[in-house]
This record gives structure tokens, C-alpha cells and sequence, in this order.
């Protein structure tokens, strides 16, 4: 069965799923986008309340400041053909001490591989954050500095990114190499891979 008949069947499984309904104090509601024409996919962590009250992902303040970092608007950041937006956990998991909890365990090993495979024509992966940085780089730097900074190591295909929240504002600040010299090299490859061929 190709992608373009297989990533339907399999989204509806997943919008379904119920694996960690138990653990998740606003019941289950998996928010991704996926098609299999999309070439770029942003790996992210998982959704916050916005989100999860809207069913939409980055539909809050780390999706603008997403999306200007990407240089492209709402219309191509939430075409499914153009982006799939996976994060490691579906469902919104909860709020724990210092914010939300991490995505739950149970949600990658049970999906993610499938939905991979199901997006054959992902050329550059957004990842996001150091639970997507563990799945998709397992062999970079366990510091998200050190990764972000080696972000030329795995470029074009992959970039590790920081989390775009307003959280990370402090983080920013410090590291003002970051929008200096990557936001511009991610606008650029963004630039050629939502541009019609």
C-alpha cells in the first residue's frame, strides 16, 4: 500500500488512540498534521492547553514565533502537504511543578515509526526540544545548546532547534547566535521546499 492510501487509515488509528487516557487529565485528544506529500516536518514535544482546547497544534505563541523563524505564514504552516507536525506525545499531558509535564512514554514506540514511514518525502525534519532531539539525534550532545549549536552537523536534512516558547526567552537572549545564524538558514531551505517545483 503506498503512503498517499496508508497515512489516512493510519491518522484515523491514531486520532482514536487511547493508550494513555488513564494518565492524562484532560482525556486524550491527539493533535498532529500529516500527509504524505509534506516535505517538512517539525518534531516537536507535545501540545500545551491552547492547543489541546483547540485540537490545533501551535495554535499559541510558540507557533508565531515558529513560523517566523520558518519565514512562512499560517496558510503554508498548516497545509498538511507542505508540513507534518508530529510531536512526541499526541495528547496534552498535564501540568506538573515548573510547566507542562514531558509527553508521555507510551505515545512514540506506539506510533511514531509507522507515521515516519508513512512520509516518504520529508526532506528537512524541525526538531524541537530535547525529548524530539533523544528520538531523531540520539547520538548528539545531551546539552540542547551544544546540539542546537552543532546544528551544521546534521544540515540540510535535520536541524535541532530550541523550543520557540516565550519560556525560552532567557535562552535566546543568551545565545544571540542562534537567530543570527540559523534563522536565516532555515528561512532559505524552507523558502525552497514550499516553493512549487
Amino acid at each position: 500500500m503506498t503512503a498517499a492510501r496508508h497515512l489516512p487509515l493510519l491518522l484515523e488509528k491514531v486520532r482514536a488512540c487511547t493508550l494513555c487516557a488513564e494518565h492524562l487529565p484532560q482525556g486524550p485528544r491527539p493533535v498532529l498534521q500529516a500527509d504524505a506529500r509534506a516535505r517538512i516536518l517539525i518534531a516537536g514535544q507535545a501540545p500545551g492547553s491552547k492547543v489541546h482546547a483547540s485540537g490545533v497544534p501551535f495554535v499559541d505563541a510558540s507557533g508565531e514565533r515558529l513560523r517566523h523563524w520558518m519565514g512562512i505564514d499560517r496558510a503554508a504552516f498548516y497545509d498538511p502537504a507542505l508540513v507534518a507536525i508530529l510531536p512526541m506525545g499526541f495528547c496534552y499531558p498535564g501540568t506538573g511543578k515548573s510547566g507542562d509535564l514531558p509527553p508521555r512514554r507510551e505515545c512514540a514506540p506506539q506510533w511514531r515509526a509507522r507515521l515516519l514511514h508513512a512520509l516518504p518525502k520529508i526532506e528537512l525534519t524541525l526538531v524541537i526540544g530535547q525529548y524530539a532531539m533523544a528520538w531523531h539525534l540520539p547520538d548528539a550532545a545531551h546539552n540542547l545548546t551544544e546540539t542546537v549549536r552543532a546544528w551544521r552537523d546534521h544540515w540540510p536534512q535535520v536541524l535541532p532547534l530550541p523550543h520557540p516558547s516565550p519560556r525560552n526567552n532567557i535562552w535566546l537572549k543568551a545565545n544571540p547566535w542562534f537567530e543570527r545564524e540559523v534563522v536565516p538558514a532555515v528561512r532559505a531551505r524552507v523558502r525552497t521546499l514550499v516553493t512549487p517545483r
